[in-house]
This record gives structure tokens, sequence and C-alpha cells, in this order.
């Protein structure tokens, strides 16, 4: 029976859901496009469709209906019929453009990511992780074992990054530290951001040999040898000493409560008096607000997949609490959002 005090459902909510049904669909398009390199055969003009199938080795008529899908979505523009232009959006396609996310639709796109998804239903009703029932391993141990997958990983974790490595340096006052430990920092996108912002710092990527692959070429191409040394290790095991600052950027969502508060218990043992935590993550806020979708579906992402979460910042408080560290503030990254900057010390 309806509820009189809920408007009636009319078009524009029916499109909503016709256009989440649709949302694995787009996400293929998306896929097809970047794999097919469909923006960097395009260049800077408007080309014929005819002319991007032959470029991409596809046949006129299926591709000319991949381009008016992209434009559908904003990715193109069909200026006259069969001829297309790359909006700005859709530039970001291109793995050579500023801020590209190609590598990281590769990646959220893989079958890899993917196939738990199909599952989520069962992690609902169970809370136990897809991806280890459908795989027969943990998501972190499948990447060990493919090496080309692991790099793409570690490709679309540096696109991720960029933005928050743009904004961070000058968001927090690292003037008052001499050392920055990035527990869980991959190539050191982060790290090299900050340090180059700042001179006076030194520091040292910490994470798993495959996820530190990128990080020398990387450190060397910023001219950091000198103030940068990446140091392979396992967080669930000890976090390395010699460091006030110990930063943590999107490690503590991809672990259930009782990881997170291992890696922070280790964070604490090696912190100096003054010394901080600073962990970066988005924070939920205690009710759901509009336009925060993206970081609920990470929620469910870490769900299917990891079996890690996305918290609030009570939640945060209590991780950090059981790690001997107290949370002293939260502040949101408004030009990195939905991050938040997330500051504890020990308790």
């Amino acid at each position: 029976m309806a509820n009189p005090d809920v408007p009636a459902a009319g078009p524009a909510e029916r499109e909503l859901i016709v256009r989440l049904a649709f949302g694995s669909m787009a996400a293929q398009t998306l896929r097809a496009a970047v794999r097919l390199k469909v923006v960097e055969l395009m260049g800077d003009s408007p080309r014929q469709a005819a002319e991007v199938a032959e470029a991409a080795g596809a046949a006129p008529q299926p591709m000319t209906r991949l381009l008016r899908a992209l434009s559908g979505l904003g990715l193109l523009e069909e200026r006259t019929p069969g001829t297309f232009a790359v909006t700005p959006a859709g530039a970001l396609l291109h793995p050579g453009a500023p801020g590209s996310v190609a590598s990281f639709v590769r990646m959220f796109t893989d079958p890899a990511l993917i196939r738990a998804w199909e599952h989520l239903e069962d992690s609902v009703r169970t809370g136990e992780v897809a991806f280890d029932a459908v795989f027969g391993t943990d998501f972190f141990s499948h990447l060990g074992q493919h090496p080309e997958l692991s790099a793409e990983f570690n490709a679309a974790m540096s696109q991720a990054v960029a933005g928050t490595a743009a904004v961070l340096p000058h968001a927090f006052d690292f003037g008052r530290f001499s050392k920055v430990t990035d527990v869980g920092g991959g190539d050191g996108t982060l790290l090299t951001g900050v340090l180059a912002a700042h001179p006076h710092l030194t520091g040292e990527v910490f994470d798993t040999a495959e996820g530190l692959a990128e990080a020398p070429e990387r450190i060397e191409r910023y001219g950091l040898g000198g103030r940068c040394t990446p140091v392979v290790g396992d967080f669930f095991r000890s976090v390395p000493g010699g460091s006030d600052l110990y930063l943590v950027k999107s490690v503590l969502h991809d672990w259930p409560d009782d990881r997170a508060v291992t890696i922070l218990r280790h964070c604490r043992a090696v912190l100096p008096p003054g010394g901080v935590v600073l962990i970066v993550e988005p924070v939920l806020p205690e009710t759901v607000r509009p336009g925060g979708a993206g970081t609920y579906l990470s929620d469910l992402n870490m769900l299917v997949n990891l079996g890690g979460r996305e918290r609030t910042r009570e939640e945060f408080a209590e991780v950090c609490r059981r790690a001997g560290l107290t949370l002293t503030s939260v502040t949101p990254l408004a030009e990195a959002a939905p991050y938040c900057l997330i500051e504890a010390v020990a308790g």
C-alpha cells in the first residue's frame, strides 16, 4: 500500500532507476574506449567515426555506435553526423593527459574487481568477502600472482592519489616535522608531492615489494634520491621507526577494524613524543547526505573485494583508541573531496 506521506514517483524518478540499472553498461563503455584508445586516436580535432575505426582496427558501424554512446555520456561531442570531438571530461581517458584516469578506469572495470560484485547479495547476507570465494585467495595475494594486474593496480592508485598529492602539501602544517614515513605509500606519488613542496623534509615510502615496484623511478624522476627512500616491509608486522610523522592514506579502508588497529598500533609503537599519525581517507557523515554516493559505493567495494570499510569520525576515533592513539582533529580536504585529514597522537 502506498505511503501517503511519500510523493508519488514520476518520470524523473523512473529515469534515475533506469540510469542506475544501466550503470554497469556505462562502465564497460568506458573500458572499451580506454582499451581501444579512442581518445588517443581522436586527438585534438574532430574526426569522423570511420577514421577512428580504421586507426583502431575496428569495424566502422560498431565504432560509430560506441562513439555515440560516449557522446551520450558526455565524454565526446557529435559535431555533425558521424564526426566527433573529445570533451574536457573525455580527455581524462588519455593516459598522457594531466589528471588522467585511464588506468583507474581499466582497473575498476577489470573482471578481477567486477566478478565479486556479482555476489554483493551474498556478502550483505554473510559479511564475507566475495572476492576470496570467487578467486580462491584474497585480493592482494591475487595481485601478487598476476604481475600485469598488479602493475595496473599500482598505476590506478597513482592516478587516484594524484589529486590529493597536489593539495595535501599545502593543506597541512608539515613545517613542524623532520621526517615522514608514508605507510602503504605505493609508488610514492603522495610522498614525493609532499617532499617537493617542503625541502626541509626527508621521507621513506614503506610498502610491499609489489607496491613499491615503480617507486624508485618516481623518486629519481623528482630528483629526491637523497631525501626519499623506498623501504620494503609488511605493516602487519611492523613499521620502520625514525619518523615524527606517519602518513597513512587510503590504507585503513582496505581492512576490517582489527587489521586497521594492527596497522595503527605499529605506527604508535614507533611514534616519538610529539609525533603524529596523519590518516587521509573519506569520513562518512553520521547520516547520508545527497551527492555522496561514490563513498558509499566504495564502501560496498571494500565489502565485496577486500573486507574493509569506509568509516565515520566515531569509528575512526575507536580504531585509533584501540591502537593507543587519540584522534585530535578531522579536517575536510575540500579541494580533494571526499578526503579528510584525520590527525591522531599518542593516547
